[in-house]
């Protein structure tokens, strides 16, 4: 069997160059006679690989020289404690909550202070990204935190919350890379790497200086205090070598693709794609608000769970893979991130015609 599309939403499909540059240095990467994944984290060859993978993302991002770029570990899911462990001075944040994701992002903070629920679009099932304009921002909050596109749900926000002078915090983790993005509005902007840029196992976090200090909560631990890794270059301790080496090789990509404003407009003419055809179909239909729709995400449903099971098993059949929805919201959904080729989109989207004439 070939490759199939795979709309996965994580671990998810990667460029195909970039596979098959790793297969031809897996057993013997530029001449060290060994895989990256058997090379020492403090051998010069590796040394090379995450300074690269550090220069481009921040070439790729235009990361200003006052933030540090950390190549970390525990997924964005371990973040949701980092992050009030290192900035909950006041033991006041806010949370915006967008999704699943930021639900338990705000959950997890609550064990380390209060957390003010300032906006959230659970009462229609995350559909649509809530009015950020003229928030409630707690005086005393010490950063507002959202999660800017919901994976499971298909949300993006367009426009970043006023959040009144407070830090910023975003998990990107869905929507890493997939556009141009000023940094600068950002105190934290981390995400998962496995959805948008490399195998499971890193998560890339990029915080500003000032937010790096000693002065974290009593009791955290020295592996997540930022300072322990920002001192040691991401290098404390033995990084997610491999993964690092093929996020690398993705910004490398990435560049090669013409860089992010390249990559967004790829983006939107693959989702245009799709979503100009849910919006005509008959059978099928989007579940967000057309002006919060994700680039990244799409979920879509037919309406007749039975219906919907035969899709993706048929679909499946048809080398269209992973178009399962998530369990909390059921349905289909077709994560098309940037290594997926506007062909794959194509493919679907006359899958689900073909789909529709038959099942009608």
């Amino acid at each position: 069997m070939g490759r199939v599309y795979n709309f996965s939403a994580g671990p998810a499909v990667l460029p195909e160059e970039v596979l098959r540059e790793a297969a031809a240095e897996m057993l013997d990467y530029h001449g060290t006679g060994m895989s990256v994944m058997e090379m020492s984290h403090r051998s010069k060859a590796f040394g090379e690989i995450i300074d690269t993978a550090e220069q481009d993302i921040r070439d790729l991002m235009g990361i200003p020289d006052n933030y540090r770029v950390l190549f970390l570990q525990g997924g964005a899911s371990q973040q949701f404690a980092m992050i009030p462990m290192n900035l909950m001075k006041n033991r006041v944040a806010d949370y915006i909550v967008t999704g699943q994701w930021a639900k338990k992002a705000a959950k997890e903070a609550e064990k380390y202070g209060k957390v003010n629920r300032i906006a959230s679009s659970e009462d229609k099932t995350f559909s649509y990204i809530p009015d950020c304009s003229d928030l409630p921002v707690s005086e005393d909050a010490d950063y507002v935190y959202i999660c800017e596109n919901n994976t499971i749900y298909g949300t993006k926000f367009k426009k970043l919350p006023d959040t009144k002078g407070k830090t910023l915090v975003a998990d990107v983790s869905s929507c890493f890379l997939s556009e141009p993005v000023d940094v600068t509005k950002y105190g934290i902007i981390y995400g998962g790497a496995q959805k948008n840029i490399g195998p499971a196992g890193v998560v890339i976090v990029i915080i500003r200086e000032d937010l790096i200090t000693e002065d974290v909560l009593p009791g955290t631990p020295t592996m997540l205090a930022y300072k322990t890794h920002a001192d040691a270059k991401s290098l404390y301790n033995t990084p997610p070598a491999y993964g690092i080496y093929m996020c690398g090789k993705v910004f490398k990509w990435i560049k090669s693709q013409g860089g992010l404003g390249a990559m967004k407009e790829k983006n939107e003419k693959k989702a245009k794609l799709l979503y100009d055809f849910l919006d005509q179909s008959r059978l099928f239909k989007g579940t967000v608000v057309p002006e919060d729709r994700s680039l990244m995400n799409v979920p879509f449903v037919t309406g007749d769970e039975d219906l919907d099971a035969k899709f993706v098993k048929e679909a499946k059949e048809a080398g269209l893979e992973n178009l399962k929805g998530h369990r909390t919201v059921g349905g289909m959904r077709a994560s098309i991130y940037n290594a997926m080729p506007y062909e794959g989109v194509a493919a679907l989207v006359e899958f689900m015609k073909k789909f529709e004439e038959e099942n009608l």
